[in-house]
């Protein structure tokens, strides 16, 4: 008997549907009919307009690589909605199959690791067309729970203590209450689940913005999954921003809402909550407390756009580069001329490697040595040994370089 088989046939057994009707989800969009839909439209079509021009500003290997650390930030600020604190340089560490002697720390560099893979799958384009369907939905949930260690795959039933499998991709067999909502029974998640892809899957750009927020909160409501439902519901949101406003994974909501979590845990309670009264929509949910979360979720949206924008405009970025590499030439840890170096991969996009001898002014043999050095910092890489050089974002260098994109790990400077 394999060690998941105690937990089946008890799950088999409390599976029940205790006939909810599919309207208790009611409302599943903001209506033409809420006095709140113009701001929401407004919100919506100037997220898209900021989306893309902070894209089309940046040179496309610079891009390339700033989504890198961008994925490394929202898997950051995912977990800690969580309650799971596993560093961006430590996330960075576990790509790099350097991981913790401690166990707890290893299983969340584990846990951070799966949150980047499934990331870079959606970010790839893994979900496209398909991140608000139950089988998008649902090959999220699989492919991040396939990753976890073993200790993360089980969780305690509130109720008895016992342990519960999770099962990858796999809609829950029993009951489940999140605070004070008791999301439906079991047997009605495939139900509810139908008529959320039914509602969203086929909305226009901007309706498709903006359920980049209703249906993250629907999504909770249903509570699909035993577990992870949350980093499902972000990583939901990302693949719809992703693709209704082209954002090249440059920026991450993640972290306005783990800035702001009470808030956003608050929001989430109040659309929970039933219809107040006969001017808060036709719904069986609040109708105003759903569009009170898609305003606070596209202002949150819209505030990070710009926070990117800041931190990564190009005379200021060069400046906190040269000074660093200047710091480092002087302590010895970088050759001379490397600097120069940063500065024309910065200016150009990309350096091809035959033009590294005029730069600096040397042999090949010390521009080999140059580039070795930025290699082992990590503030360059190339897809080969002959390939053009691009910069990159490495987390350790976060603090210099981009400062404000994530706490600073205790102990790094």
């Amino acid at each position: 008997m394999s060690a998941s088989e105690p937990d089946t046939k008890p799950d088999i057994e409390e599976v029940s549907d205790r006939g909810e009707p599919i309207g208790a989800m009611e409302p599943m969009l903001i209506g033409e009919s809420s006095n709140k839909r113009g701001e929401i439209v407004d919100l919506a079509l100037e997220l898209a307009s900021k989306s893309a021009g902070f894209r089309r500003s940046l040179p496309p290997q610079m891009a390339t690589a700033l989504a890198d650390l961008v994925r490394s930030m929202n898997c950051y600020y995912s977990n800690l909605i969580e309650g799971h604190d596993t560093h961006p340089i430590d996330i960075e560490r576990a790509l790099k199959e350097d991981y913790s002697q401690d166990a707890q720390k290893r299983d969340l560099q584990l846990e951070a690791k799966a949150h980047i893979e499934v990331q870079a799958w959606i970010d790839g384009g893994g979900l496209a067309s398909r991140a608000l369907t139950v089988d998008g939905v649902r090959e999220t949930h699989a492919r991040f729970c396939e990753l976890l260690p073993e200790d993360m795959l089980k969780v305690a039933d509130p109720s008895t203590g016992e342990p519960v499998g999770v099962m990858p991709g796999e809609l829950r067999l029993r009951d489940v209450q999140v605070g004070r909502h008791v999301a439906v029974s079991p047997g009605a998640v495939p139900r509810f689940m139908a008529r959320f892809e039914e509602a969203y899957a086929k909305l226009g750009r901007t309706d498709s913005i903006i359920a980049a927020a209703t249906a993250h909160h629907r999504l909770l409501w249903v509570h699909p999954f035993i577990d992870g439902n949350g980093r499902v519901a972000r990583l939901m949101s990302h693949a719809v921003l992703l693709e209704k406003l082209d954002t090249g994974a440059l920026w991450s909501v993640a972290r306005g809402l783990a800035r702001s979590v009470a808030e956003y845990k608050a929001h989430l309670a109040a659309c929970d909550l039933p219809r107040r009264n006969d001017l808060d929509g036709r719904g069986t949910l609040s109708e105003e407390a759903l569009a009170d979360f898609v305003r606070y979720f596209l202002q949150v949206s819209l505030d990070q756009v710009t926070f990117m924008e800041g931190l990564i405009q190009p005379d200021k970025l060069r400046v906190r580069i040269a000074l660093w590499a200047e710091e480092e030439t002087r302590l010895g840890n970088l050759p001379p001329k490397a600097k120069d170096v940063l500065e024309a991969i910065q200016y150009r996009g990309e350096l091809p490697r035959s033009d590294l001898a005029e730069i600096v002014g040397t042999g090949e043999r010390q521009a080999r040595r140059i580039v070795g050095s930025l290699t082992d910092f990590g503030v360059v890489r190339s897809d080969s040994s002959r390939a053009p050089l691009q910069l990159a974002f490495p987390a350790t260098l976060a603090s210099r370089w981009m400062p404000g994109l994530f706490p600073e790990k205790p102990g790094n400077g």
